[in-house]
Formats: structure tokens, sequence, C-alpha cells
């Protein structure tokens, strides 16, 4: 399941590594915006398969995140 970006965003944190083991609702990332903080949390269940991201990268909005294989 492909976790994807809903804005146009700068990644301030990465909070998982790949390979870790989230819960539904954990935080991913952490985006900055404006001068928000905008968690990006996992959507379901499940282990990070890819995180395609890293910290100050410039995202957009439908931008894949990270990939979530469910449990």
């Amino acid at each position: 399941m492909e976790v994807q970006a809903e804005l146009t965003a700068t990644v301030w944190k990465v909070v998982v590594e790949q390979g870790a083991s989230v819960a539904e609702g954990d935080e991913l990332v952490i985006l900055e915006s404006m001068k928000m903080e905008i968690p990006v949390v996992a959507p379901t269940a499940g282990t990070v398969t890819e995180l395609k991201v890293g910290e100050e990268d410039r995202i957009n909005e439908g931008d894949v995140i990270a990939v979530i294989e469910p449990s």
C-alpha cells in the first residue's frame, strides 16, 4: 500500500526506518509547510517495505512517501 503526500511540503523528520513494523496511525514522517508540522501516519498496520523520502526532501502532492506491506 502506497502512502502518498496530501500536500506540497518539505520532509522535516523521518520517524520510521525501512523494515520497521508499524501500527495503524503510527507516524511515518513529519512534513513542514508554511511553518506548520504535519504528521503523515500509517493508514494500516504492517511493515515499511520502502521509504522513498529523506529529511529535507521537497515533495509534491501525490508523491509516494512510503510503501507498507499490510500484516
